[in-house]
């Protein structure tokens, strides 16, 4: 048999040294370890974008329920229920308002309040019922602000309120309010003089029956 011939370098036009084969043997070796390594990473990526996939995709996942709508007159009607005396008013808004709570709270007055928020507008509408409340309790729920006058909404006459610095009056910007038998109706909140006038139009016949002592 032939012994191998010397692998010829053409650069140099001669054999290659021991050295040199060493040199380029060693070479190759990293280049294709190297070459191994990235297929590796490549492939580890795929597996793992496949497994975030199927996490996304494939495993069934929980929906928070949507939360039911508010009934302000069923809740209203559970209220008065509690109440010896006063009948607890219904705010008649546009459909498109959404109610984002109606409850009783407090003790002097106790006071029934539902808060909108106007579809067309980012603020918010607060009605309070203040039960037997006394004539400065509007007064103190808006921070001290003081009457601007009154305007007569529907047949009802409501007072205005000056309110100059909402920032300091809890963001309430505008508020009316006015009586409504023994108790006080106070509507304000982040909000213009013209959505207020809105909920004063849907008030006034509940507002004009309790002071006439029809249930």
């Amino acid at each position: 048999m032939m012994a191998q011939r010397d692998r010829i370098v053409a650069e140099l036009g001669r054999p290659e040294t021991p050295e040199e084969t060493a040199a380029r043997k060693a070479e190759s070796s990293r280049v294709y370890r190297s070459s191994q390594t990235f297929r590796n990473l490549v492939a580890a990526l795929v597996i793992t974008l496949g497994i975030v996939a199927i996490v996304i995709f494939a495993v069934p996942r929980g929906e928070p329920p949507a939360s039911e709508p508010i009934d302000v007159a069923a809740v209203a009607e559970e209220v008065s229920l509690t109440l010896d005396s006063s009948t607890v008013i219904v705010p008649v808004v546009p459909e498109t308002w959404l109610v984002t709570s109606a409850a009783v709270a407090g003790d002097d007055p106790r006071t029934w309040t539902v808060l909108y928020v106007p579809a067309e507008d980012a603020g918010f509408v607060r009605v309070s019922q203040g039960f037997s409340a006394d004539a400065t309790w509007p007064t103190r729920e808006l921070s001290g602000a003081d009457s601007a006058g009154t305007i007569v909404i529907d047949g009802v006459e409501w007072t205005e309120y000056d309110i100059p610095d909402p920032a300091r009056a809890g963001n309430i910007s505008a508020a009316l309010s006015t009586t409504a038998g023994d108790d006080t109706i106070l509507v304000y909140g982040a909000t213009d003089a013209d959505t207020l006038r809105v909920v004063a139009e849907g008030l006034a016949d509940q507002i004009i029956a309790a002071r006439e002592g029809i249930s």
